[in-house]
């Protein structure tokens, strides 16, 4: 494969109807043969599938690290209402210290957004939050909190956010390694 060697597992099915093969974050190339004399087309077929393989290869190593968040519409619509009352009462503590005036706090089911504020002044948490560590939920709830104030993220916002987590960069930084998955 392009002068690459990659190393792969062979796996035997007697469901399976054709030469088949998945890429496995943790057990790397699995190619599954209907029955063992299918194993004389398995390197053909993996040089005709070259591209996606090293493809896929590179997308599985760049998840090395992440931390997968699954997450189903059911999942969210049983928990939102926990997450919700975890969330108010978060803020509430939090904003003891900031004293900024906001309107609702709701819960979604985002895909890529930890939380957000509108110029309404209103909240919106991902329910995902649930998944974090404490402290990465508390930095997203005051990282919100303080856009009431900042709608932006000038030096004065972080300021506002120093004054709670003053090693707000860290946590930040953290958050990148969740990545959100449905199913």
């Amino acid at each position: 494969m392009s002068g690459q060697t990659i190393a792969y597992t062979i796996r035997h099915s007697a469901r399976a109807r054709h030469l088949r093969m998945v890429i496995d974050p943790d057990d790397g190339l699995i190619v599954t043969v209907p029955n063992p004399w299918f194993e004389r087309f398995v390197e053909k077929f993996l040089r005709q599938k070259a591209n996606w393989i090293l493809r896929h290869l590179a997308r599985v190593k760049k998840m090395e690290g992440k931390i997968v968040i699954r997450y189903t519409k059911e999942e969210y619509e049983k928990n939102k209402n926990d997450v919700l009352a975890i969330i108010v009462k978060r803020v509430e503590f939090f904003n003891t210290l900031y004293k900024f005036t906001y309107n609702k706090i709701t819960i979604r089911n985002q895909t890529s957004l930890w939380g957000s504020c509108t110029r309404a002044g209103n909240l919106q948490f991902n329910y995902k939050l649930l998944y974090v560590p404490p402290k990465t939920r508390d930095y997203v709830i005051v990282h919100e909190l303080c856009h009431l104030r900042e709608h932006n993220h000038s030096g004065r916002f972080w300021k506002l956010v120093a004054r709670t987590f003053p090693d707000y960069e860290k946590i930040r930084k953290s958050l990148h390694k969740y990545v959100m998955k449905e199913g």
